[in-house]
């Protein structure tokens, strides 16, 4: 099976508007509409019956979470799941590519240990269990080993280059099931122009998200952005195709909750004027929503990775 290419949606600042009138019923039918997908392609995985799934997206698309989602509904189902993280595989401090400007670039498919990775897949589809490496952020250097155990079930295998065919080169073409986790949704001024882009909502996620819980402040993240954005654009986009099934992790409500957000990140003094434009411009966008409490996000949301509890 091959999936359809999605066009993006675009909803109407007006009918969110509208939408948030009825803050709970909006929040639940959002929620909704992400959970029935997940049943969905849980059900897709048990029915193809492979044993691997290959799941990529860009950054802040929700892939960890969804991966995890999935995973657990396919144990729902009475089949044993897993989740391997392709960060897990990185190569470590000393063995990354260069950027240019000599810094590490850790978006390119050589920062990963690919021998290592595609003895890991080789093992799994032929005997379902596999040693992992684990690695160890803190020292940049993998530190130890769990054992993956997945016979008679299904590995999710999550990260930015889980569709590149060099992951997947050792097993048989038909092994590995190809899912896309990505935003489908942007939103339209009263004009009907564009007001606000998926990657807009990605880049909020990902402010907050790393202010939360990796001690980064916005300086960082917008520092960092262009760098991800091209590596999506080199090392995701151009296998996108390769997609058996796409998920869409739009939370249509999430765009009444990022402007508050966005407000609570402590002050950064190392902003550039640059960045502190773009900031603010981002701030902008958000605050043509009429704002919601996150207290209607569920504790078991998808959002809550961004967040927090």
């Amino acid at each position: 099976m091959r999936a359809t290419q999605q066009r993006k949606r675009f909803v109407s600042r007006e009918l969110v508007a509208l939408a948030a009138n009825q803050p709970q019923a909006f929040a639940d039918y959002s929620e909704g509409q992400y959970r029935a997908q997940i049943e969905s392609i849980a059900d897709d995985v048990l029915s193809s019956g492979r044993h691997i799934v290959m799941l990529t997206g860009p950054s802040a698309a929700g892939k960890t979470t969804s991966a995890h989602k999935i995973a657990d509904a396919i144990a729902a189902r009475g089949c044993r799941s897993a989740v391997v993280s392709l960060d897990d595989f990185y190569a470590g401090a000393g063995r990354y590519p260069k950027h240019p400007d000599g810094t590490d670039d850790y978006e390119s498919l050589g920062s990963l240990n690919l021998p290592v990775l595609q003895e890991c897949l080789a093992k799994l589809h032929t005997e379902g269990v596999c040693k992992a490496p684990i690695f160890d952020f803190k020292i940049q250097q993998p530190n130890g080993t769990r054992t993956i155990d997945c016979r008679d079930g299904v590995v999710i295998i999550e990260g930015l280059h889980a569709l590149n065919p060099a992951l997947t080169e050792r097993l048989p073409a038909d092994a590995a099931l190809c899912l896309y986790a990505g935003l489908r949704e942007e939103y339209a001024a009263p004009d009907s122009t564009r007001c606000l882009a998926t990657r807009d909502i990605r880049l909020a996620r990902r402010l907050v998200r790393d202010c939360l819980f990796r001690g980064h402040g916005a300086a960082f993240t917008l520092g960092l952005w262009g760098k991800v954005c091209a590596g999506e654009d080199q090392y995701i986009k151009p296998f996108k195709p390769r997609a058996d099934l796409l998920l869409d992790t739009t939370h249509t409500y999430e765009v009444c909750l990022w402007h508050a957000l966005l407000d609570t990140m402590p002050p950064d003094e190392d902003l550039t004027a640059t960045q502190r434009r773009q900031l603010d411009t981002l701030r902008a966008r958000f605050a043509a929503f009429p704002p919601l409490d996150t207290a209607l996000v569920p504790a078991d949301s998808m959002l809550r990775e961004f967040i927090g509890a």
